[in-house]
């Protein structure tokens, strides 16, 4: 069995990543997702907690039918290695490593991992859709229906755009 691990920070969930869970899963059995910066919240760059995150994902994989997929938390630690060691420590063993972040790749590719870019879909990225929310322009069509209705439930939208005007 093969098992992949994609990382990201998923803030928020958006239809590229959808994308790449299915693809990720036509080469490997199982993949397990990890959620970094897990400890963050309530800030620009990391506006949704780790366990709000982590039920976006699950929506979205339970609505599109998609099973072998586990969610783990991973925070900063601020220290490759450590961070690293984190991962191989606290997750299960997985055969390969996806990511989009180059510093992420680098970071695993160091310790033996065998990483694989995912391609990036030009206009789709998390940072988009949180500037987009905050120029309130339509963003609604870069996510699955889960996760827009899901934000909208938990006021996101309203605590995105107060956490860029406290700046």
């Amino acid at each position: 069995m093969k098992r992949a691990l994609f990382i990201g920070r998923f803030q928020p969930f958006h239809n590229a990543h959808l994308v790449d869970v299915n693809k990720i899963l036509k080469e490997c059995d199982e993949v397990i997702i990890a959620v970094g910066s897990s400890q963050e919240k309530n800030t620009l760059e990391n506006p949704f907690s780790y366990s709000e995150r982590k039920r976006m994902i699950e929506s979205v994989l339970k609505k599109h039918k998609i099973k072998n997929c586990k969610i783990y938390p991973v925070p900063d630690l601020y220290d490759d290695k450590k961070w690293v060691d984190y991962i191989k420590k606290n997750l299960p063993k997985y055969d390969y490593v996806y990511s989009g972040n180059l510093w992420t790749l680098k970071c695993l590719r160091k310790h033996d991992s065998k990483v694989k870019k995912i391609k990036l879909i030009r206009g789709i990225s998390s940072t988009i859709i949180r500037d987009m929310i905050i120029k309130d322009k339509n963003w609604k069509k870069m996510v699955p229906k889960e996760i827009y209705h899901y934000i909208a439930r938990i006021n996101g939208v309203e605590r995105i755009k107060g956490v860029y005007k406290s700046k």
